[in-house]
């Protein structure tokens, strides 16, 4: 009997319940595939929605706690892993795209308050079909906040939610008919797409290649290869050298011969000016080393030389081996003296065998250390997070200040501490999979909460009414997806690049997942990655916006 009254009184260990009910059956529930379409972590929130119409007793103090404390994690972990390639993203097309990306962001804004002023449609109400229509989830916990700190009223906060739940499922259908669309329209040929991505890609982008180059260049002849290494700084990271039919690790005090064959790592922009100074260039290839030398991949755990540089460190002035290659948060980095190498990072090393051994003992390689939480770093940057979210931003014509918020604040933070990587001694490495888990319960205890707090008035506010929210928020996912999607592709965009963007313009997982499946390259998750930092704060700003600009 004690174990019933859990489920028909208010009380945190019932609401707790709830949540774990509603976290298990969303699982579930987004593992589904409906045409070919899972519905992901958004099954949260409609079993959410269907515990809370059944008659769930929960708390809202709890409910309130634990929906703020998992957008926290969720938008953290994501500044996190996105950081580092942030900065990077801005640069050649990377501009571009977060320029069309802006641009879907906007029109969805104005679009909504179009709508706001047409039909006098609630300001609660427009927020959260706005956040429902471009499926974003930090924008209506930024939402809500303010409302919650401006109206002090429960009930605003929950029709907020229940526009968001009611608008959110044609925001993930929205997404890919608006790629099927283009598709169709302009009749275009996946294949061909893709094999102009990849080209591109090997090409300008930089893709690092491994090359040979024989040495020819009379200039060069007897010089050390320490000024060879010093002269090719940043064009060509040395590997290895090819003399008589032998490999050998040149050292620094080694002298170049006629006919050296130099092995190494660079890009094709650098091959022009490679020749001119050494002499023939060829492409080498992912070939296997054989014989005394080898190559390693080892991760780099060792925390006194985490942030020191490779010269620093000096391992090719101690030891035949050289690193030729670092891999960074999905980036592949030709491995300059003066780059700094961080815990975490994976190092391709190459050299003699025997030596290889001693240099992993020094590098680390330590699945201990590296699975190991480092929790404070974490804690320090949510209270940055959060302080920096509680600070006021005045914007002209709005009657309260805005506030980056506990969506704005951590991701700010996280994108800041995910690019530097360490501040002094302090470094902010999670490993891949402790990054996902928190990402993961972090969206799950925020959905979970959204959709139990929505889900008691949901089906009556349909009826009554809500129906004409789904139009609204069909206007809002739908008219600015194609008015940029046909821009970009005016404009000679990449089609599975442009599918990349619209999915992370509404930063969406599953319409992500959705062009991924088209074609079996990065076009589409690099592109989402690009725009989703900036997006993502935009959302969260505008959300705030749309609620202060109608107080």
């Amino acid at each position: 009997m004690e174990l019933l009254k859990l489920f028909s009184h208010t009380g945190t260990a019932s609401t707790l319940i709830f949540l774990s009910l509603t976290g298990i059956a969303g699982v579930l529930l987004g593992k589904i595939r409906f045409f070919n379409i899972k519905l992901g972590i958004a099954g949260v929130l409609f079993a959410g929605l269907l515990v809370g119409h059944l008659g769930a007793e929960t708390d809202h103090n709890v409910l309130h706690f634990v929906k703020e404390f998992g957008l926290i994690l969720f938008v953290y972990s994501i500044g996190l892993e996105v950081g580092p390639r942030f900065i990077p993203s801005l640069k050649s097309n990377g501009l571009k795209l977060n320029l069309m990306a802006m641009g879907i962001v906007v029109l969805g804004f104005l679009v909504a308050v179009t709508i706001k002023l047409l039909f006098n449609v609630p300001t609660p109400v427009i927020t959260g079909i706005m956040s429902g229509a471009v499926t974003n989830t930090p924008g209506l916990g930024a939402a809500q906040q303010v409302i919650t700190e401006q109206f002090a009223n429960p009930e605003l906060t929950e029709l907020t939610g229940m526009g968001y739940a009611v608008a959110y499922p044609f925001g993930i259908i929205g997404i890919i008919l608006t790629m099927l669309l283009l598709r169709f329209f302009f009749k275009v040929n996946v294949k061909s797409e893709a094999k102009e991505y990849t080209s591109k890609l090997s090409g300008i982008s930089g893709k690092l290649q491994a090359i040979n180059l024989k040495v020819t260049n009379q200039a060069l002849y007897n010089k050390a290869y320490a000024l060879l290494r010093e002269t090719l700084e940043g064009e060509f990271v040395l590997s290895r050298v090819l003399r008589n039919n032998e490999f050998f690790v040149p050292e620094e005090k080694d002298t170049i011969c006629e006919g050296d064959i130099i092995y190494g790592v660079s890009n094709k922009k650098h091959y022009n000016a490679l020749e001119l100074k050494v002499g023939a260039l060829n492409k080498t290839g992912e070939t296997e080393i054989t014989g005394r030398m080898g190559m390693r991949h080892v991760v780099f755990t060792n925390k006194k030389l985490a942030g020191k540089t490779i010269k620093q460190i000096g391992i090719s002035r101690r030891y035949p081996v050289n690193i030729t290659r670092i891999f960074r948060a999905g980036n592949e980095i030709m491995a300059h003296e003066n780059d700094a190498i961080e815990f975490g990072d994976t190092i391709r090393i190459v050299g003699d065998r025997k030596a290889l051994k001693e240099v992993v003992e020094l590098l680390g390689n330590s699945m201990k250390e590296l699975s190991h939480p480092n929790i404070i770093p974490i804690l320090l940057g949510i209270l940055g997070g959060v302080l920096i979210g509680s600070i006021p931003i005045n914007i002209p014509g709005l009657p309260a200040p805005a506030k980056l918020g506990l969506a704005g604040g951590p991701l700010v933070v996280a994108l800041f501490l995910g690019h530097k990587g360490r501040i002094g001694k302090l470094d902010f490495y999670m490993t891949p999979g402790a990054n996902l888990f928190i990402r993961e319960l972090g969206i799950i205890m925020f959905l979970a909460c959204v959709g139990l707090g929505a889900g008691k008035n949901f089906v009556e506010t349909i009826v009554n009414g809500g129906y004409m929210w789904m139009v609204y928020g069909v206007a809002i996912t739908a008219l600015p997806l194609l008015i940029i999607g046909f821009t970009a592709r005016f404009l000679k965009f990449n089609y599975l690049s442009i599918c990349g963007l619209l999915a992370g313009a509404m930063t969406d997982p599953p319409a992500l997942e959705y062009a991924n499946s088209i074609s079996p390259i990065q076009a589409q998750s690099t592109a989402y990655a690009t725009v989703y930092p900036l997006v993502m704060f935009m959302r969260v700003l505008l959300a705030q916006v749309l609620v202060l600009l109608f107080l």
